[in-house]
Formats: structure tokens, C-alpha cells, sequence
């Protein structure tokens, strides 16, 4: 096709949670948005590539968008789980636009919240990414998801709290408030819990994490232990990267933001709000594929 201001761009930014599309021009930017379910690649990426479509099939409704105009998008998809070129490849592949960018959600993230400007991000969401920009160039720590890494995020907390419940549970820790309540949710059964955990996906476990966020900000003593634990693996990240205080430094994500109460002082004087989402950062890097696509033409 002929890449023009009439192009249409599809941003996604996928994750265990859900997902969030963006559809609309070069010439308009986004013209709709639209959710959908879980999109993690390594989890399930046949159903990160259903959930998908669904949800970008929706964003072109509502923008009035006929779904056999998508067939000419550009698209750029940052989802959390791909791991290999292979895998996004695989993603890619599936998908019906004319060329389909895959990345894991990191650049996405940090394009939307940094827009382009040096700085830090930890964007904690139901997992959890560090990372710096320093002139155009990106470096990050951690990304190896859930089961081996992804500290501080959302799943991590729920995690950690059914851990703590059942330490609690054989008499090895005091319950709380926080414990007693996430017992009861699993109806003081510890094989409950048990069983809960061998299918749980990270989203699953993320779905707990307003409960020991708000237990922590109540001064719940777990909720508050598993909070800093949390916030010190991020400093940890922030120092290896090269973080000096008063350095510019964005806390964004569902859960984020809710770290500021626990990070030091000197982590947070140079803080910034986020330019934007890693739904904006995926669209923009579309928009710069089919920019780049339109000058090679």
C-alpha cells in the first residue's frame, strides 16, 4: 500500500492483567482505545493473540473504522512475556496488519512514560520493568518474568502474601489483618491456597495486590514488610543503572506509584510524572514505523 497521512496505526500494550489498544492516523493520532483480556505472550500466546484482536476489533468500531481496513495498519505491540525474536515473530505471524512490530513491553513503557527524555522508569504493574534512558539509548534490569524475577510487581505482592498467610497459618509468623483477610478469601483452608497456586497466572496473583497495597497504607505490619521488601529491590535497580539523586525518575504503573511512601528520600527528588502510558509509547512507535515505511517509499 501507499503510506500516507491516512495510514492507520495500531498500538497495543499487553500483559497478564489485560490489554489496552489504540487504533487511528498519522494524519488524526489515536481516534479510539478500547481493553481487553490477558495478553501475556509466554503465558498463553494463543490467547494474548485473540484477546488482542478482540480488543483492537473494538478500538476500530468505535473510531468507525471497518475491520478489513486493518489488513493496510502498521502496528507495534509491546507485551509482556516475549522473550525471543522467535516469539515475536510468532506473535507477528498471527496477526492481520500489513506489518506488525513486536517487542516485549519495555520500550513501550519506557517511550510513553519518558517520551524520549533521559531519565529513569520503574513501571510497576502486574509485573515489573526497571529501566534508563540516557541519549536514545535504553538499558534495563530484570524482564525474565514472574516465576524467576518481576520483584515489587503486583504478582510478586499476591505472591508474597499467600506466602506469609501460610507461614502464619503453621505458627511460624503472627497473622495480621492482612493475612487473616487473605485466609478467609481462601476460606482458612490452606489447601486452598495450594491449589489456587498451581494454576494461578501472574494475573491471577496480581489481582491481590490492591489488598496488600491498601494493608500497607493502613499500617497492616505484613502488608508494610512485603511493601518495602518490594521498594528495595527497586532502589537496588535504580543504583545498578547508574541512578544519582535528582536524576530524573518516573514511578508509574497500577502499582508504582503506591512506592513512593517507601523509597528513599533521594530516589524521589528528581521525580516526574509519566509523559504518558505504554499504550501512548506503543502507538507513538508506530507511528514511527509507518513514518520511517512513508520516507522509504
Amino acid at each position: 500500500m501507499s503510506h500516507s497521512a491516512h495510514t492507520f496505526l495500531v498500538g497495543v500494550d499487553g500483559g497478564g492483567t489485560g490489554c489496552r489498544t489504540a487504533v487511528g492516523t498519522l494524519a488524526d493520532g489515536v481516534l479510539a482505545q478500547a481493553q481487553g483480556g490477558r495478553a501475556n505472550a509466554a503465558t498463553d500466546p494463543d490467547m494474548a493473540i485473540r484477546n488482542i484482536l478482540i480488543a483492537v476489533n473494538a478500538a476500530a468500531k468505535k473510531a468507525g473504522i471497518p475491520k478489513s481496513a486493518l489488513k493496510n495498519a502498521v502496528a507495534h505491540l509491546g507485551l509482556a512475556g516475549v522473550m525471543t525474536q522467535k516469539d515475536a515473530q510468532r506473535i507477528a505471524m498471527a496477526l492481520p496488519f500489513e506489518k506488525s512490530l513486536v517487542t516485549d513491553d519495555r520500550p513501550t513503557a519506557v517511550n510513553g512514560a519518558l517520551g524520549g527524555e533521559d531519565g529513569y522508569l520503574l513501571s510497576v504493574g502486574t509485573g515489573t520493568i526497571s529501566a534508563a534512558n540516557r541519549s536514545g539509548t535504553f538499558s534495563y534490569i530484570g524482564g525474565w518474568g514472574f516465576h524467576v524475577a518481576d520483584q515489587g510487581s503486583g504478582a510478586w505482592l499476591g505472591r508474597a502474601s499467600l506466602e506469609q498467610t501460610l507461614l502464619c497459618h503453621d505458627g511460624l509468623a503472627e497473622h495480621t489483618e492482612l493475612t487473616r483477610t487473605l485466609f478467609a478469601r481462601f476460606e482458612d483452608d490452606p489447601n486452598a491456597i495450594v491449589a489456587f497456586s498451581m494454576s494461578a497466572k501472574p494475573g491471577d496473583y496480581g489481582a491481590l495486590a490492591p489488598m496488600i497495597v491498601s494493608a500497607a497504607n493502613n499500617g497492616d505490619p505484613w502488608g508494610s514488610a512485603i511493601m518495602r521488601k518490594g521498594a528495595d529491590y527497586l532502589t537496588r535497580c535504580l543504583d545498578a543503572l547508574g541512578f544519582r539523586p535528582g536524576d530524573r525518575m518516573c514511578l508509574s504503573g497500577g502499582v508504582g506509584p503506591h512506592y513512593a511512601a517507601y523509597l528513599p528520600d533521594e530516589c524521589l527528588t528528581g521525580r516526574v510524572a509519566s509523559k504518558g502510558t505504554a499504550l501512548d509509547g506503543a502507538f507513538s512507535l508506530a507511528r514511527a514505523a509507518a513514518t520511517s515505511l512513508q520516507e522509504d517509499a
